[in-house]
């Protein structure tokens, strides 16, 4: 029978069917947080329960510790990384803390150490473990009861879903990034599109991206609602599994983990590469997105009564006007981070755009390597030197900090981000904030001129 990548993974996983029509499956690594675990641990001393497979699992901190020192910003902060350090020495859970050099966001963090591999399902407290996709895995996130029986059993209720293949073809233009792939995808599907289904991406530009890129498209696949995002394992996935500390966790089979030529998805959608230009967001949603060279929409853009009430809400929230031109946006604050987009590629291309130039005057401009590791290796190949010199303020400690305002790095009420993050919610980077997502390269551009630009100006 032919089969899609996802349900080959799932059926590998499967333990048994469950009376109800869901399914048992196996967790084959675990990832957890200081933020979403707590709950977890403390339903383990109430039952008395143990951990089953403490060697599968992994613990990070990275949602609400400062990235300016190496030292929690506030007693709350400190409360919750502390006890995930404690319950992690309790139960033989590796911990990557503040100060230990593997530290960092989780979703940098797990492939830099090698610990994803095509075949695999892994879960996290973390709805952005689509991310995983990237190399022919499930990754999906999961609450903090799921989370308290991913640790006492290895194994999880799971509900199969539909599918759905979203199929990329063509060269995409110089100046077009992962980023900018994604958000047309989103763009097209609509936020919530894929509620209910695993999202399969293919197509030659999606195959065109290195393994940086495919992390970005599968992690904003949550935004198009879906719970899983996959790209098929090949020659890339291989080369990205080799010279890590942990790599052979899963053998690698690349002719295995890919979709059966003649397998049949729920839905299907096709883009064209050609037809993608460099984003930005300019609502409150990931799918309000419009080209570098284009206006805010205006009413006479929409038909129905509730899309132009969205389009109203969005634009007194952002503060923007109908048909205003996007490069007319000016900004008060660029971010470059996230677990979307702060790796070490990521740092290269803003450092492109950024060498030899300035951040315009009145912008605060932040960059958060993704990981202790990325920001060894970006010091070392000059890119903090030039950050730097272009008026960027270089963090020390990995962590997510903008992308949530869950840490000290917030932004204020009316302050405009131009951010490399994954969501532009109302609030989502603090009470009032107004979100721009863009691909780290616009950031850098943006931070320069002082207001949404178009990053082919500066090739």
């Amino acid at each position: 029978m032919n089969r899609t990548l996802y349900d080959k993974l799932v059926d590998a996983h499967k333990v048994c069917d469950l009376p109800d029509g869901d399914m048992l499956i196996y967790v084959d690594f675990h990832i957890m947080n200081e933020y979403t675990s707590p709950q977890a641990f403390s339903g383990l001393d109430t039952k008395g329960l143990d951990v089953w497979r403490p060697e599968a699992h992994l613990a990070v901190v990275d949602h609400v510790n400062a990235t300016r020192s190496s030292e929690p910003h506030d007693a709350a902060s400190k409360l919750l990384i502390d006890n995930l350090q404690a319950n992690c020495t309790k139960h033989g859970i590796a911990f990557y803390g503040l100060g230990d050099p593997r530290q960092g966001i989780e979703h940098v963090v797990v492939p830099e150490q090698g610990l994803v591999a095509p075949g695999m399902l892994i879960a996290c407290g973390d709805s952005h473990t689509t991310t995983y996709g990237a190399y022919g895995a499930l990754g999906f996130g999961i609450g903090t009861s799921e989370v308290e029986h991913v640790l006492a059993t290895q194994t999880l209720r799971y509900k199969r879903m539909k599918t759905m293949r979203v199929t990329l073809n063509g060269e995409t233009a110089p100046g077009v990034t992962a980023k900018d792939i994604i958000m047309k995808v989103v763009q097209v599907v609509g936020a919530g599109g894929a509620n209910g289904f695993a999202v399969e991406f293919a197509g030659s530009a999606i195959r065109g991206l290195d393994m940086a890129g495919r992390m970005t498209v599968c992690n904003m696949a949550v935004e198009l609602g879906a719970r899983a995002a996959l790209i098929a394992a090949d020659d890339i996935t291989e080369r990205a599994l080799q010279g890590h500390h942990h790599s052979g966790h899963c053998a690698f089979e690349s002719e295995t983990w890919v979709s059966d030529s003649e397998a049949v998805f729920d839905k299907e959608f096709t883009i064209a590469g050609a037809e993608i230009e460099p984003l930005i967001t300019w609502g409150t949603s990931p799918d309000q997105s419009v080209p570098i060279t284009a206006n805010v929409p205006s009413k006479k853009n929409f038909v129905s009564p509730k899309a132009k009430a969205a389009l109203e809400r969005a634009l007194q929230y952002m503060g923007l006007t109908e048909g205003q031109p996007a490069q007319s946006i000016k900004i008060d604050t660029a971010f470059i981070g996230s677990c979307t987009n702060s790796r070490i590629e990521d740092l290269r291309e803003a450092a492109k755009i950024l060498d030899g130039r300035k951040v315009a005057d009145g912008v605060e401009a932040i960059v958060v390597p993704g990981s202790a590791m990325t920001r060894i290796k970006a010091e070392a190949e000059g890119l903090r030197a030039i950050f730097e010199a272009a008026g960027f303020e270089w963090r020390p400690e990995a962590g997510c900090s903008m992308c949530l305002a869950m840490n000290d790095d917030i932004a204020m009420d009316g302050e405009r981000v131009a951010s490399s993050t994954n969501r532009n919610f109302e609030g989502r980077q603090g009470r009032g904030a107004r979100t721009h997502l863009m691909s780290p390269a616009m950031v850098a551009a943006a931070a320069v001129t002082g207001h949404l630009a178009d990053v082919r100006d500066f090739k």
